[in-house]
């Protein structure tokens, strides 16, 4: 892959042995963001966990402080009283057997799912749609929930889904970089927060093995990972 002078610019100012406080990390980041558009700011975290294992699957979900800097549109599954609630609630698109049907069509303008219990008949019939985008509302998550409401907000708000890959890392983005070194720093402290608390009990060794945190167009820069443990 061919790279530009101003990515190699970034590239020879990075100290690619050290790891790099949390503060640091994205004063650098941004220091060196060369884009006209507003960068996202990504964190990768690798675990020392087994993901082949049932029992150290890890799964969450978190609201960042500070949001992620995008628009989320929310699709709330519901029925009777809770339609009115999930719109109340700012749900873009409320409905049932019809939304179905539509994202059966092909339609998918929609960035997070929530579901009702009772609705969860109509929306298993979507998995293999909404399953291979990770829209797949889960209860462990709390997007099948009887707190439509509160579900709606907390997406709205820049609520963040994490859920561990096969190599055992976890990815997510955490803001962006217009955001503000103190604002992105509170949002990846509660990200990470909740990775720890995600820590299955059959978990052993050292937990938080490596965070490298980069931006849309930038480097990967490694974190003091004892700064989370």
């Amino acid at each position: 892959m061919k790279r530009g002078k101003k990515w190699k610019e970034a590239r020879a100012k990075l100290d690619k042995t050290r790891e790099y406080p949390l503060t640091e990390a994205i004063d650098f980041l941004r220091a060196n963001a060369r884009t006209k558009f507003d960068e996202t700011l990504d964190i990768a975290v690798n675990l020392g966990i087994d993901p082949k294992k049932s029992d150290q699957n890890v799964r969450a979900a978190v609201v960042l402080p500070h949001g992620v800097g995008k628009t989320v549109r929310v699709l709330a599954f519901v029925q009777g009283d809770k339609v009115q609630e999930a719109k109340d609630a700012g749900a873009d698109f409320v409905g049932g057997e019809d939304l179905a049907e539509k994202i059966n069509s092909g339609w998918t303008d929609f960035d997070a799912v929530v579901a009702a219990p009772d609705m969860m008949k109509v929306v298993g019939k979507l998995g293999k749609v909404l399953g291979p985008r990770g829209l797949m509302p889960n209860p462990k998550v709390g997007t099948v929930t009887m707190e439509i409401g509160r579900a709606v907000k907390e997406l709205k708000a820049g609520k963040v889904e994490f859920r561990i890959e096969k190599a055992g890392i976890l990815h997510a983005a955490v803001g962006k970089l217009s955001f503000g070194t103190e604002k992105l720093c509170e949002n990846v402290r509660a990200f990470m927060d909740a990775v720890i608390k995600a820590k299955p009990q059959t978990a052993k060794g050292q937990y938080i093995k490596k965070v490298t945190l980069s931006s849309t167009m930038g480097q990967g820069v490694k974190l003091a990972a004892g700064e989370f443990r």
